[in-house]
């Protein structure tokens, strides 16, 4: 058996005080149930297959569950991510991955998330990662999205960084132009068919590959490197979740 995930005092400390109280009933330990909730995502379990030293199992899932719906997993990254810094030079990338069989039938509008693209049945996870590498701003979209689209959507809703560091999928006039208008210096590669080509810092862009690591850290995590998860939500959740325990708690 894998070795079990068990969360530190240090980002128990971080994480308990973001929790939800609640009166009547005490709930089942939350730092196990968490604990047994991100050992599922490193090893990607099935729920049922948990061990017994995380408690009941329809217990983990459901509480997982619940407050994905409610949105606490991201309420918890974005807690940790506003306690730092605004970051002063940014990247934006995006990453795929593919879906399982397990991950189909997702009910409500939409696809959740899912679409085909060349690896098959994928999801795409569009990031921002500030000068540390830590991933500070993320969506999901289906696989077969482009990448400055997920920019375009994702960009306006991060405070304005000094530089923005991206390869040619992101060379795009009216980006260009928005960051331009921000204040944010675009270090972007240009496309090779361009007629005038734009100023380029190919020193600074060096520094994109801290958000290609950062993509290879989180998909050290089972569950998130192939998404089992039928939902967007639960999916998403259980990234924050990760990210939020691996790159925002010291």
């Amino acid at each position: 058996m894998a070795e079990l995930f068990w969360l530190n005092d240090t980002q128990w400390a971080a994480i308990e005080p973001l929790l939800p109280k609640l009166g009547g009933k005490p709930r089942v330990d939350d730092r196990r149930v968490l604990s047994g909730i991100l050992h599922r995502f490193r090893e990607g379990l099935r729920w049922r297959a948990l061990p017994e030293a995380y408690g009941p199992r329809t217990t983990v899932f459901n509480r997982f569950n619940r407050w994905s719906q409610r949105g606490l997993w991201q309420e918890i990254f974005a807690a940790l991510v506003a306690c730092a810094d605004p970051p002063r030079i940014a990247m934006v990338d995006s990453t795929s991955v593919r879906a399982h069989r397990a991950a189909a039938g997702g009910k409500g509008a939409q696809s959740q998330a899912i679409g085909r693209s060349r690896g098959g049945r994928t999801t795409k996870i569009h990031a921002v990662a500030d000068e540390q590498g830590r991933i500070a701003a993320l969506l999901l979209t289906p696989g077969q999205a482009s990448d400055i689209s997920g920019a375009r959507a994702l960009l306006p809703t991060i405070p304005p960084p000094e530089e923005l560091i991206a390869d040619k999928a992101y060379d795009a006039d009216d980006l260009r132009a928005f960051l331009t208008r921000q204040g944010t210096r675009p270090v972007i590669s240009p496309m090779p068919n361009r007629r005038a080509i734009p100023p380029f810092d190919p020193v600074a862009y060096r520094k994109r590959n801290l958000i290609e690591r950062a993509f290879c850290r989180l998909k050290d995590w089972r569950a998130i490197a192939t998404r089992y998860d039928k939902t967007a939500r639960n999916f998403l959740a259980g990234i924050c979740l990760v990210l939020a325990v691996t790159s925002w708690i010291s």
